[in-house]
């Protein structure tokens, strides 16, 4: 099933952090269950953006390279309960 993009984050030209706090700026701004496509061109993000939406509670559906940056393909997940799962992870 292909999910429909409801923003459009381009980070491209833009380094660490700065695409990774623009996507905490725009999941602010969302609804739950809508999707974001981030691009960046910043290496770090390759490591940084995943690593950052799971332990939001976010889904990454997609990482996809394109020509010179890649698309980050994010849907916005419930907020976690950090120390509901922190208990949880502690059992």
């Amino acid at each position: 099933m292909q999910e429909t993009i409801t923003q459009t984050i381009d980070a491209r030209g833009s380094f660490c952090p700065g695409p990774l706090m623009e996507l905490v700026r725009v999941i602010k701004e969302i609804e739950v269950g809508q999707v974001i496509d981030l691009y960046s061109s910043d290496d770090g993000s390759k490591r940084d953006i995943p690593v950052w939406v799971e332990k939001a509670g976010h889904e990454m559906i997609e990482i996809r390279e394109d020509e010179g940056f890649r698309h980050f393909i994010i849907k916005k997940g419930e907020k976690i309960n950090r120390r509901r799962k922190r208990d949880q992870d502690t059992k």
